[in-house]
């Protein structure tokens, strides 16, 4: 059975290169393929701020992925690459190419789209739709307040929310961090200070010890890990039970990281729809680090 491959999402923006680069470099610890994907948007219809004058181009011509080519030329260690031109709305036909892939990889916006705006349509899109883990990559200079990590070398975060964790993130994190020999740091947020309802409308704390609020979530945290650090015996991972934000805790830890990595939203009875869930969509606004989304295994999404 034929390895699926790593898709790079290109438009020829810088970030899409980036992204380029993070697929080729995933792409060869994984031994996969990379497909790169470019998708022309060239219909009126489709881009209602533009005016289209004259046919289409020639669709065995596309300069994006020529100047791809031309880029990747001479690149040693070059994994198979193949290349497809598609027409369309990105934003549909991205997310739909994650069924025959193992990886989507993106910059965090491209050439369409506002620039102030922090993650693209596309991007959104592709995390909260497509079958596979998405990777977007941010641009460089994002800053993130925190000290920097207390040991140097290759890192990996994941967040673990202990009253419903999800496996298929978790799993995922462990195997990246095994693909890069990194560590993995698992992040358990729980609320803190712990409020209750006491005149009508007015919150009030409670009266709880937060050292066994702490210690209770620690050992969930250990518990839920167990069976995936049997799995990747070789990776080392340290789980940090936080008060706190779970999304400003990710975001903080990104800095300098190699890789976050957080979970889509599982769809809920009143909620059918696929959603990004708020923690995973800060992370994608404003982490430093690529971010990696993963989809719920099959059967809980």
């Amino acid at each position: 059975m034929s390895t699926l491959p790593v898709i790079a999402a290109v438009d020829g923006s810088d970030d899409s290169l980036r992204a380029l680069d993070w697929a080729l470099d995933s792409a060869r610890s994984r031994g996969a393929p990379v497909r790169v994907v470019h998708v022309r948007q060239y219909a009126a219809w489709a881009q209602p701020d533009v005016l289209v004058a004259g046919p289409p181009p020639d669709p065995r011509s596309d300069p994006v992925l020529d100047q791809v080519r031309a880029r990747l030329e001479g690149v040693a260690d070059l994994p198979d690459v193949e290349y497809v031109g598609l027409e369309g709305a990105p934003a549909a036909l991205l997310p739909e190419l994650g069924s025959t892939a193992q990886l989507l990889v993106l910059g965090s916006r491209g050439r369409g789209g506002f620039a102030s705006l922090l993650l693209g349509s596309n991007g959104m899109a592709a995390a909260r739709d497509a079958e596979c883990p998405v990777v977007v990559i941010p641009r460089p200079g994002r800053e993130v307040q925190g000290d920097a990590p207390p040991e140097p070398g290759p890192r990996v975060v994941v967040g673990l929310q202990v009253d419903g964790p999800d496996e298929a993130t978790l799993d995922f994190a462990f195997t990246e961090a095994a693909l890069r020999g990194a560590r993995l740091q698992v992040i358990a947020a729980y609320a803190w200070p712990v409020q209750g309802w006491g005149a009508p409308a007015e919150l009030m704390p409670l009266m709880i010890d937060q050292d066994a609020v702490a210690h209770e979530t620690s050992t969930l945290a250990e518990g839920f890990l167990a069976p995936h650090r049997a799995n990747h015996p070789d990776v080392r991972a340290d789980a940090h039970a936080l008060p706190g934000d779970a999304a400003g805790l990710l975001v903080e830890a990104s800095r300098d990281a190699d890789l976050v990595v957080v979970g889509r939203h599982r769809r809920r009875l009143l909620a059918p729809a696929r959603l990004l869930g708020s923690v995973t969509h800060a992370v994608l606004l404003h982490a430093a680090s690529p971010v990696a989304v993963v989809p719920p295994a099959p059967g809980e999404g």
